[in-house]
């Protein structure tokens, strides 16, 4: 595990640990939070460069922005990211798991090997993240954020594993939010159609595009309002957050 942009900054701000906050949705998320008057840490894998830009922003807000390559498929690595945050900030008041792998497969063609990394890194390492973090969030009677999607309410195909993982994920939400109350509150965003695959087409995100009740794609900023909503939301814990423009109601 690999830690950079140690800068100072005020110490008086909230803190918040983002994983995967380096691309798309995630760094929306640690974007807006830092907006927010959030000091961040971002997490990533094999995104160097996005989580930097990100730090880089941040400070550019005044915050203090850490980055910190970790392979949450690897339980050292997550509780070494636990760690960071205890050792450079001294607090976490927001923990947003958005990480997540997004592998398509069919479900009878689905290897063991296949199954478990999905689960590692969608499923095993929140888990495993919180269990981690637990004391800190709970001195400061912090929160977490779950990000998981529409595959955790319906049945994904295409994406057995993921779906799966994305289920298992919602209902971790709920069984957290019942074990670390009243300290820390946990709930869940499930984003809907938001940032198109790189793979679909104009002629497939406009088909998207009319199945949306309210008629325009997401954004990642759609999803960036309803974690910061979940964080100040003081007597919210164990929900989810539908962020889908009315997609899931069919």
């Amino acid at each position: 595990m690999t830690v950079l942009n140690t800068d100072s900054g005020p110490r008086s701000n909230p803190v918040a640990l983002v994983t995967g906050g380096g691309l798309r949705v995630g760094r929306a998320i640690a974007l807006a939070l830092a907006r927010s008057g959030y000091d961040l840490l971002v997490s990533y894998n094999s995104s160097p460069a996005g989580a930097g830009e990100v730090a880089a922003a941040a400070r550019q807000m005044q915050r203090r922005a850490h980055t910190v390559r970790a392979d949450l498929s690897r339980e050292h690595d997550v509780a070494e990211l636990a760690r960071t945050a205890a050792d450079r900030y001294g607090r976490l008041d927001l923990l947003v798991n958005s990480a997540a792998s997004f592998a398509a497969a069919d479900l009878l063609a689905v290897t063991a090997r296949e199954w478990d990394a999905v689960m590692a890194v969608n499923l095993r390492a929140p888990f495993l993240l919180v269990r981690e973090t637990a004391a800190v969030l709970r001195a400061s009677r912090g929160s977490v954020v779950n990000i998981v999607d529409l595959s955790a309410l319906h049945p994904w195909t295409s994406h057995p594993h993921h779906s799966v993982a994305k289920a298992g994920l919602l209902h971790l939400t709920r069984v957290m939010a019942r074990r670390l109350a009243p300290e820390v509150r946990v709930n869940a965003v499930a984003p809907g159609y938001v940032l198109p695959p790189e793979h679909h087409n104009e002629a497939e995100i406009e088909r998207t595009r009319r199945r949306i009740p309210m008629g325009r794609v997401g954004a990642p900023k759609d999803v960036a309002a309803a974690v910061r909503f979940l964080a100040r939301a003081d007597y919210v814990t164990g929900q989810v957050v539908v962020v889908d423009g009315g997609l899931g109601l069919g």
